[in-house]
């Protein structure tokens, strides 16, 4: 008995010097976090502002009274999201969508990776010897039942686009229902059919879990499948009686315009972009055993607010003002200045998305170029009933949704950073554009310090 008491002590003995706590309470102690500033964006420390109009307002809205709030720190985008960077978005669900098509006509003919052909690109989990355990047991519990959802695509094969290389008919047939149909075809040019290109994603509506009885998870997660690809048509459409078909042609997808802001993108699709760019940068750090990042998301109307203004109190632009000149008689932004010049500002439609002075957070064109859609849903009272910390007021039912900075067609009354106007959240526009934030985690950073 004396020996097994022994025995015990020892092993107890062990054990505490194997946790090297001896025997405190340290918590759990996990992976250091170091914050990154994601590549384009700058941080915004958190702080307190004046919110509304801080003079008349003009046009008698009534609708953005004075109001002091409080937002944390995030990071913001430094630029309106770019053609060339929507781009990226649509390019990844094209490749994602024909690698779909691909491996599902490939396990319906019965091919396979060792057949050649449209069989390099089946499934992932065709070959039951390359799974790992993990894959195995979600394949045997989840995606043999029938359906393809959550079966992992085999991304190391190129698609092939040149028609001169596809490797079967197999593979022919399934490119030939990515393209529009041959009698819609002119001059020559057969162009990828874009009501194929589909992001489908879900989320979580958190504030309706919050507030509801306690229930299953799966009732407040809602999924979301959005056609991705500009409205090009807006250009033709915003504007009646007048030629910009040059627009409509080349704006999105030629490399000249590569560095302008996209446009003809609705909140839902803004919204899709934010979800994508989330799950593309944390597959990237998941492969190399890192955190995941916040979420990216379109900013509160608040947070937009907040990061126009630049750090200045009661200052009417983005620069302070009250005019939209500088010292050297030059314009600060792109709008419709004067008696409806659009090229006074040098510019006629666009501008590059780096154009005119940063503010003081290092913001472009947070006034002018192109509005910008918010997270918020318009309401015009909602300045008197939302909170003094974080504002946020989105309600699913009100399709109204806030669009900010003014733009390269608008007068400058909407170039002031209070100035409030709305948007369908289904309705794309020539003028109307965004850029997106993520939380800033770890260390608070403040106006009043900054650690």
């Amino acid at each position: 008995m004396r020996k097994l008491f022994l025995l015990i002590a020892v092993i107890s003995l062990l054990a505490s010097c194997g946790r090297g706590d001896q025997g405190q309470l340290v918590g759990v102690q996990g992976k250091k976090w170091h914050p990154e500033k994601p590549l384009g964006m700058t941080l915004i420390p958190g702080g307190a502002f004046i919110m509304g109009k801080s003079d008349d307002d003009r046009v008698g809205l009534n609708n953005a009274p004075p109001k002091t709030v409080t937002v944390r720190s995030f990071y913001m985008d430094e630029t309106e999201i770019t053609n060339s960077e929507y781009r990226q978005f649509v390019n990844w669900v094209r490749d994602s969508v024909v690698r779909m098509k691909l491996a599902i006509f490939a396990e319906e003919m019965g091919e396979t990776p060792g057949s050649g052909g449209i069989g390099e690109y089946a499934f992932a989990d065709t070959e039951e010897e390359n799974m790992s355990v993990y894959e195995k047991y979600m394949y045997d519990n989840y995606y043999s039942m029938g359906g393809y959802e959550g079966r992992k695509l085999n991304k190391n094969v190129d698609i092939i686009w040149d028609t001169r290389d596809y490797p079967d008919e197999y593979y022919a047939e399934v490119m030939d229902t990515m393209y529009i149909p041959i009698e819609e075809v002119y001059n020559g040019q057969r162009s990828i059919d874009v009501k194929h290109l589909k992001f489908r994603y879900s989320w979580m509506d958190i504030q309706e879990a919050a507030r509801a009885e306690p229930g299953k998870r799966a009732e407040f997660i809602k999924t979301e499948e959005i056609a991705i690809y500009p409205d090009t048509t807006v250009w033709i459409k915003d504007f009646n009686y007048s030629y910009n078909e040059p627009m409509h042609n080349d704006y999105f997808w030629h490399d000249a315009y590569g560095d302008y802001p996209v446009v003809g993108v609705s909140w839902k699709q803004a919204r899709a972009f934010a979800q994508w760019r989330t799950l593309y940068h944390n597959t990237y750090r998941k492969e190399r055993g890192k955190h995941n990042v916040p979420a990216y998301r379109l900013p509160t109307e608040a947070e937009w607010e907040y990061a126009a203004r630049g750090g200045l109190e009661s200052a009417s632009y983005p620069w302070g003002g009250p005019y939209t000149k500088n010292d050297r008689g030059c314009f600060m932004a792109n709008f419709k200045p004067l008696r409806g010049d659009y090229a006074a500002d040098q510019a006629l439609y666009t501008v590059e998305a780096q154009s005119y002075e940063p503010n003081d957070y290092g913001l472009y064109n947070m006034a002018g170029n192109v509005s910008e859609w918010v997270f918020s849903s318009y309401d015009p009272g909602s300045y008197e009933y939302s909170s003094s910390m974080n504002p946020s007021v989105n309600d699913d039912a009100n399709m109204k949704k806030v669009v900010r900075g003014g733009s390269w067609k608008d007068v400058a009354y909407f170039l002031q950073v209070s100035s409030r106007d709305y948007e369908y959240a289904d309705t794309a526009r020539s003028y109307i554009g965004f850029r997106t934030v993520q939380d800033y985690l770890g260390t608070d950073v403040t106006l009043n310090q900054t650690r």
